[in-house]
């Protein structure tokens, strides 16, 4: 089976250290934007009645596969299977999320979808759009498995003076509190991620995440 590219992501996620580990734990804004080939308002038709949709995209820069690999959420300290795991190292580089539809904008480049809550880098390869139906994809009684495990979030100290607008300080401030930080991370180590073209650096004491510097990160 051949798949093709349907579509690409726009947002402020710049490279993979700094995105969220799951779909739907910022409240981020991204667009979709549809290759030409695909640039048909049919295909759109009756998917502004939907809240949510499912995307299905292109894992980069992941080679190869193994078999157990250590989950951010046990700390990086024990080794699960991966069909077990949203892990990227998978036989096939696939992954699977779900979106909030906030709108659809007409564009010079056709319909865009307005989404939020991506955990997509920057210029990621969308397979397919599906949408989420709550009366099959969503299972109450649900046993989450060791995901169940409560993540502990860091509070965050930001400098008096960002670089961002209202929404893109919010998200900032939410990945953050997530600690993006490795598995095998240096208490000691200050840790730089790209965010909306800016490079933006971070240590953590006591539990407290301070975010040092934020400059852009074309200088």
């Amino acid at each position: 089976m051949e798949l093709v590219q349907i579509a690409h992501i726009e947002n402020d996620f710049d490279e993979k250290f700094g995105i969220p580990r799951q779909s739907g734990m910022t409240d981020n804004t991204s667009r979709i934007v549809f290759e030409p080939e695909y640039r048909v308002d049919e295909a759109l038709r009756g998917i502004e009645e939907y809240s949510h949709l499912w995307l299905i995209w292109r894992f980069d820069g992941f080679e190869g596969w193994s078999p157990t690999v250590r989950p951010p959420r046990l700390g990086g300290n024990k080794r699960m299977g991966v069909f077990a795991t949203r892990s990227p190292n998978r036989p096939n580089s696939i992954g699977l999320s779900s979106v909030r539809l906030k709108g659809i904008e007409d564009t010079d480049r056709g319909k865009v979808l307005i989404v939020s809550g991506a955990d997509l880098r920057d210029g990621t390869v969308i397979f397919d759009i599906k949408p989420y139906l709550k009366y099959t994809d969503c299972h109450a009684d649900a046993a989450d498995g060791f995901a169940d495990t409560v993540a502990h979030k860091l509070d965050v100290v930001l400098p008096e003076a960002v670089p961002f607008d209202e929404e893109q300080t919010r998200v900032l401030r939410e990945i953050v509190s997530q600690d993006p930080r490795p598995q095998y991370r240096d208490d000691d180590r200050t840790y730089t991620f790209t965010y909306a073209s800016c490079q933006v650096s971070f240590h953590v004491e006591d539990g407290i995440a301070y975010v040092t510097d934020i400059t852009s990160s074309d200088k």
